[in-house]
């Protein structure tokens, strides 16, 4: 296992293990991250997303490989989140492509890629299903999570 394999299979192991610190010794100092709920992160919020998701997520299990080393600077992983939504209380079953790019053997890019409408449907239900694709509900999902985690990191 060459470096950049061992520093993702090291990042994905801690947040098996819900070791954000761990994790975030995965990344560079200045990493940057992007989803579809919280959009484009620097590296503070980058840090105090992975904090707040292990500290509050519930029920959370972590499923992760198929690490596949695209050349000395990309790399992709398959990774499963398995949790409770707390705002819904409904379980979701999420599965994303993690997009990474390394270097000296740290994450310095991180973007996870997965149905938004897939997973709007398992956490919201019906509401997720009538209105999860359109790009109204799209941006309150995101809104909303990054009202959670810039309140998560005010109360820090």
């Amino acid at each position: 296992m060459n470096t950049n394999e061992q520093t993702i299979h090291r990042f994905y192991s801690a947040f098996q293990q819900r070791d954000y610190a761990g994790m975030n010794a995965c990344y560079d100092a200045e990493v940057v991250f992007s989803d579809m709920v919280f959009g484009l992160l620097n590296s503070q919020e980058t840090r105090a997303m992975w904090e707040m998701l292990c500290k509050n997520a519930k029920g959370l299990t972590i499923r992760f490989d198929n690490i596949q080393l695209l050349d000395e600077e990309y790399a992709t992983c398959d990774w499963v989140a398995t949790y409770t939504f707390t705002q819904t209380g409904r379980k979701v079953v999420n599965k994303v492509k993690a997009h990474l790019r390394l270097k000296d053997g740290l994450i310095t890019e991180h973007s996870d890629a997965f149905d938004i409408y897939k997973w709007s449907r398992q956490a919201f239900g019906l509401r997720g299903w009538l209105f999860g694709w359109t790009n109204f509900m799209r941006n309150r999902i995101h809104i909303n999570a990054k009202k959670r985690l810039l309140l998560f990191m005010g109360q820090q």
